[in-house]
């Protein structure tokens, strides 16, 4: 559970001090108002992870030389401090050098917002995000993996632009990149094996129609082992300047009633789906940890029509908290407020 947030200088907050209630909070106020940034600062402190940013350094106040987070949670206070090119992390006031050793006993998090209400018809990028924010907080290796074959494959992008590349510099990229590429994926499909009855849990409970049945398959770039694929693509990526197979270019195929959901289903059919696989992120993590998910859902529900609201609103795991962010209420109609309200109006809470 999360007890005390405090912020300096992260987004639009110069300071802030909240005391979170148990349940967690309807967040409500107009738009740039600082309702996301508050979830946000949430995620970065237990996950290491902005769901809105590649790079910490946007997530400081405009201006300022770097930001700090604190936050009280049942397993003691995490903090960062981020100045450029350092990222201080600390539990219960011990640094800790190592992501991991950072997030140790941290509660999982599950995010869903507006963008990933186009996870199902989207682009590839969008649910390889899902499954590797999913993947950081499930099991350790997959953070270290993930890392490590990022890494490669930026320096490998890099050298492939380069007029005059060495190829056994090359050649050593893609072994990284193939010793690392090889178990992410190996991850990846045993993960998506322990989502998939999740979705399929979830998808029913709020779709309503247990014939709408729900599939889930992993789509790789390339069948062959992946040090050969490197070696087969080489002359294409030198052309091209970036390389062309691998699990940054993997996918995941959602399919409805057997046909791509993409292309075939509805608009709701696709917000349903959407809203089942960040229950099912929610579910899974709280079967696999041990611990109750904090659920971070940005503006959503005006966009929802009232049956998947309340079919959503009643799937959220009982013992977790919830924080939803909105900018009007008329969604709820006469249904009682769900969790505390707590109004924000320029980076204040009222």
């Amino acid at each position: 559970m999360l007890h005390t947030l405090r912020l300096r200088d992260f987004r639009c907050y110069k300071r802030l001090n909240w005391d979170i209630p148990p349940e967690g909070a309807l967040l409500i106020g107009a738009n740039a108002q600082g309702k996301t940034s508050l979830i946000e600062a949430i995620c970065v402190a237990l996950t290491l992870h902005s769901p809105r940013a590649s790079r910490l350094d946007r997530l400081a106040l405009h201006g300022a030389p770097g930001f700090g987070i604190s936050l009280d949670t049942d397993s003691g206070t995490r903090r960062l401090v981020w100045q450029p090119r350092r990222l201080e992390m600390r539990v219960n006031n011990r640094e800790e050098r190592a992501y991991a050793d950072y997030l140790v006993g941290s509660p999982p998090v599950t995010w869903l917002g507006n963008r990933d209400m186009a996870l199902v018809y989207g682009p590839a990028e969008q649910r390889r995000d899902f499954l590797d924010f999913l993947g950081m907080q499930w099991h350790p290796l997959y953070r270290s993996h993930l890392q490590a074959y990022r890494k490669a494959l930026r320096s490998r992008n890099l050298l492939l632009r380069n007029p005059h590349p060495r190829r056994d510099v090359l050649q050593s990229y893609a072994s990284v990149l193939a010793e690392h590429g090889e178990e992410l994926t190996r991850l990846r499909l045993r993960l998506l094996d322990l989502l998939r009855p999740h979705v399929l849990q979830h998808h029913r409970a709020i779709s309503g129609n247990p014939l709408e049945e729900v599939s889930l398959h992993y789509t790789a770039a390339t069948r062959d082992p992946l040090i050969h694929a490197l070696e087969n693509c080489l002359e294409n990526d030198l052309h091209v300047g970036c390389t062309t197979l691998g699990p940054h270019r993997d996918d995941i195929e959602l399919s409805i009633g057997g046909h791509p959901a993409a292309s075939y289903a509805s608009e709701g059919q696709q917000r349903t789906l959407a809203v089942a696989l960040a229950l099912a992120q929610a579910s899974l993590l709280h079967a696999e940890t041990g611990l109750a998910p904090v659920l971070l859902i940005d503006d959503i529900f005006g966009e929802m029509d009232p049956a998947r609201r309340r079919a959503m609103l009643s799937a959220l795991p009982p013992d977790s908290q919830a924080f939803i962010t909105t900018t009007h209420l008329d969604w709820l109609g006469q249904s009682p407020l769900p969790l505390p309200v707590r109004r924000i109006e320029n980076a204040a809470l009222q």
